[in-house]
């Protein structure tokens, strides 16, 4: 019941936005459900793992600028854009078209990756997807006739409407609960608990991390293509570091082993965020306006990450997941 459940969450977070009429709460609601589907995306991999990863944000570049390639009108991009392949070029797809293959393209891109950061383990793998972020970050921001370097790329198609980021959290909920559920899934959960054992056992773990590696990367390349659609420009640097530390926060917040940790702290933390940024803007008291220091939220997002790693190291939601009857069970 798992996914359902969470599935609920998001389609009645919807609905009750949809029922507000208001436009800036139901742009905030979609940035929810985009880091809904990339924390589950990095779930699909640290969790099952327990390797952490500082590279999946690179991916998620790769799907941004991937569905950029294939929506923007070809005028545009022969003009900002030269260095693509002619066929690149002339092709416009519709925004959801271009959301699968910008997955394909960046779970692509992890599966050559991860064919050599999977045979790392500890701090040496954490290490090596930092790089591969630094890389592809690096290559972005000077690649100008492909990229626009750290130009930003316009004429992406928005999508206003909130269904769409519904669906691909949804995708991405089920996917990863269909990948933990699998035969690779359990595998992976027993090297990460267990790794002697499970190696002795049989268990070819490179194998299994680079197949959760490959379907990760795919799923955050899907958020990373919802992401550019529901802002309609893309830069390099809006994919570095500072996603990198806001979705690996509310992972770590909302638990690392657990699929409803992922979604729960994401949603705890949006909210959180969404709150702070109406107090820096200024909220009217009265005769007076309350207005908080700018900067605010990276600096409770840092303390709060210090208070749960020091109390609940787990998470919130430690390794347990929700289900109909409100029983957890030990996964």
């Amino acid at each position: 019941m798992t996914p359902i459940l969470l599935s609920l969450l998001i389609v009645v977070i919807a609905c009750l936005t949809v029922m507000t009429g208001s436009r800036p709460l139901n742009q905030a609601v979609i940035d929810v459900f985009v880091r809904v589907t990339l924390v589950v995306g990095l779930y699909i991999f640290i969790g099952n793992s327990g390797v952490l990863s500082f590279g999946h944000i690179g991916f998620t570049c790769l799907g941004a600028y991937a569905a950029a390639w294939l929506t923007i009108s070809p005028m545009m991009k022969k003009s900002a854009l030269p260095g693509l392949p002619a066929w690149l070029l002339d092709t416009k797809l519709p925004y959801w078209e271009s959301a699968v293959f910008a997955a394909l393209f960046a779970g692509l891109a992890a599966l050559i990756l991860g064919k050599v950061l999977m045979r790392l383990s500890g701090i040496a793998a954490s290490i090596a997807t930092f790089a591969v972020l630094a890389m592809i970050n690096t290559v972005y921001s000077n690649w100008e006739n492909v990229t626009g370097a750290t130009s930003s790329v316009v004429g992406i198609p928005i999508v206003r409407a909130i269904w769409p980021y519904v669906i691909a959290a949804v995708v991405a909920i089920f996917i990863a609960w269909a990948h933990a559920i699998s035969r690779a899934g359990l595998a992976l959960r027993a090297a990460r608990d267990e790794p002697t054992a499970a190696a002795a056992s049989g268990v070819d773990i490179p194998k299994e991390r680079l197949v959760a590696f490959t379907i990760s990367g795919a799923v955050t390349g899907l958020g990373g293509a919802m992401m550019a659609h529901s802002i309609g420009v893309v830069t390099p640097d809006t994919f570095y570091l500072g996603l990198t530390f806001i979705t690996l926060s509310m992972l770590v917040v909302g638990g690392m082993s657990s699929l409803s940790g992922a979604v729960i702290g994401v949603v705890l933390l949006s909210a959180l965020i969404q709150a702070l940024r109406w107090f820096e803007a200024g909220v009217p008291i009265g005769s007076i306006t309350l207005a908080l220091p700018k900067g605010l939220q990276e600096i409770a997002l840092g303390v709060i990450m210090i208070v749960i790693l020091a109390l609940r190291p787990a998470g919130l939601i430690g390794n347990r997941e929700i289900t109909f009857f409100n029983r957890n069970r030990h996964k």
